[in-house]
């Protein structure tokens, strides 16, 4: 990475910091992007140029969100997209990654509190749903690769929701009981994708 490219990403990073800080404080609705310039040190104009809306400055991953499950099965081209999934999901389970929901209870709070960033949320799970559909191996029946994202996306869908419940309700044995929950849902899937 270039000098340019490490400042470009720092600033990024700063920007997206401050933001988050403020709409815990004050909410996501009661923060506007000037507010967010000056607490980050920045022009406004700055903030727009890094984050085309509001609320990528939320979900400053979102990109990374969204392309997982399709990575994890291009990665992987001698297995099964259900195996690629699966086995993706336990690997970040044990990194507490993003991707899964791994969150402090503020963040949880603050963005389960905004309708908006709610929905936010909702289209990044339909974008990762119609993103691993794209790359799935079933050219003779695409309904066939949409069905088969929908159900992976669906279980990452719920295992993310698990998370926030589980984070939001203060419990620290997070790992554990995920790696449950998710051991059964893919279960569940297994005999039909696997």
């Amino acid at each position: 990475m270039s000098l340019r490219e490490q400042k470009k990403l720092e600033t990024r990073q700063n920007i997206s910091h401050a933001a988050t800080r403020l709409f815990i404080a004050r909410g996501f609705e009661g923060v506007t992007i000037a507010d967010v310039a000056e607490a980050a040190r920045v022009a406004k104009m700055t903030v727009t140029n890094h984050f085309g809306r509001k609320e990528d400055l939320v979900f400053d991953i979102r990109n990374d969100f969204v392309d997982w499950p399709a990575k994890l099965v291009q990665q992987a081209p001698s297995r099964t997209p259900f195996a690629a999934v699966r086995d993706g999901y336990f690997a970040a389970l044990d990194e507490r990654s993003a991707l899964l929901g791994f969150a402090g209870i503020e963040f949880v709070g603050m963005v389960r509190g905004s309708v908006t960033l709610m929905a936010a949320l909702a289209q990044m799970h339909l974008d990762r749903e119609q993103q691993l559909a794209a790359v799935l191996p079933e050219p003779e029946s695409p309904i066939l690769a949409r069905t088969t994202a929908a159900h992976l996306t669906s279980v990452l869908r719920l295992l993310f929701d698990e998370t926030w419940d589980l984070t939001y309700a203060g419990d620290n044995n997070l790992v554990p009981k995920l790696r449950d929950a998710a051991t059964k849902a893919f279960g569940q899937l297994e005999p039909a994708l696997g």
